[in-house]
């Protein structure tokens, strides 16, 4: 299921679900049907465990077909960014793949090894745009503006101390991110 936050002309974030060439907007497809689903994405990602479900029932029964007012044309929407305000900071992993440190060490002055503990970075929630917002580069701050494309983790529930075999059970689900970095103000590596 491939879930969006979008905007249709100046109206508010709505949650949403690709069907095709449509987005399906998941509250007034629950309206519709009489059940009652979330308005944003923190919202249905604390419920996801019932939330997913009912919205692939919904989605199946409709087989293409939705209630009037349900769905509009993907192209008449702006996708916003999945999770717009985010609760906490995004955590990354830097160089986590020999191909990224030998990249890294020539391209910059990193270390050629392999770190030998994880280098752990934080972005801000005020951090995150949306798809075709614009990135503001300030030259004041950085001559060395640069970006690279993430796999981005979703956690859906709050883990302490996971073991890996149930690692998987606190993932939400996957989404694409665009990592932009000043890399002339890194501080010990990153």
């Amino acid at each position: 299921m491939r879930l969006v936050t979008y905007r249709l002309g100046q109206g508010a974030a709505r949650v949403g679900v690709v069907s095709g060439d449509l987005v399906v907007d998941i509250e007034a497809l629950g309206e519709a049907a009489g059940v009652d689903l979330p308005d944003d994405m923190l919202d249905l990602i604390d419920h996801h465990a019932t939330v997913l479900p009912a919205i692939e029932q919904l989605l199946s029964q409709a087989d293409g077909i939705f209630p009037v007012g349900t769905a509009v044309p993907l192209a008449n929407i702006r996708l916003l960014a999945p999770i717009p305000k985010l609760r906490k900071n995004i955590f990354g992993i830097g160089l986590n793949y020999r191909a990224h440190v030998a990249e890294s060490a020539a391209s910059l002055d990193t270390d050629a090894n392999l770190p030998k503990q994880p280098v752990i970075f934080s972005k801000p929630p005020t951090s995150v745009i949306g798809p075709d917002d614009a990135i503001h580069h300030n030259a004041k701050i950085t001559q060395q503006l640069d970006w690279e494309v993430e796999l981005a983790v979703i956690i859906g529930k709050t883990a302490t101390r996971v073991p890996l075999e149930g690692a998987m059970d606190y993932v939400f689900g996957y989404s694409i991110m665009i990592d932009v970095s000043a890399r002339d103000n890194r501080r010990a590596g990153q």
